[in-house]
């Protein structure tokens, strides 16, 4: 018989620890703490006309909070049977911790309740992480855009297509 280590917390001490996670729609008001979060997670972040912008078109834009911190958000676009991913990030410190699952979950289940078919995306090539992210939540790579983003020194990095059918 060999027995087994014991930890001091079981898992349903350690979740009664961490706060309660919630969605929230992206307003004016959290704009600026979203805007520090893109500064420190992208190279070319998003700029505050780019988030009032997506606002403005009624695009859907979520937070997911913990008490008062920001773990990620995205912001999407409905077309006709299509949902379109524009922009989807984790707080750094937030990073490696399921909360990208979270939020494409989310994702998904807003995009099937509007009649969506089909949730499209583009990722930076050099962004492996991300497309293994994606791969696993189902994404499939379906092409590419040459010179779709911008990279330093005035170049442009290529882009990967990936889609979902839901």
């Amino acid at each position: 018989m060999s027995a087994l280590p014991t930890s001091s917390t079981s898992p349903s001490d350690a979740s009664q620890n961490r706060p309660e996670a919630r969605f929230e729609a992206l307003t004016l008001a959290r704009l600026d703490a979203v805007l520090a979060v893109e500064q420190r997670a992208y190279s070319h972040p998003w700029t505050r006309g780019n988030f009032t912008d997506a606002m403005a078109s009624g695009y859907e834009a979520q937070l997911l909070m913990a008490d008062e911190h920001l773990l990620g958000y995205f912001v999407a676009m409905m077309g006709v049977d299509e949902v379109h991913l524009l922009n989807i990030t984790v707080t750094p410190e937030y990073q490696r911790q399921g909360w990208a699952r979270v939020l494409l979950d989310a994702l998904a289940l807003w995009s099937r309740g509007r009649g969506a078919q089909w949730l499209w995306l583009e990722v930076r090539v050099s962004n492996l992480r991300a497309q293994q992210i994606y791969q696993t939540h189902g994404f499939r790579r379906v092409g590419d855009r040459k010179r779709y983003y911008p990279a330093e020194h005035g170049q442009r990095e290529d882009a990967v297509v990936m889609s979902l059918a839901l």
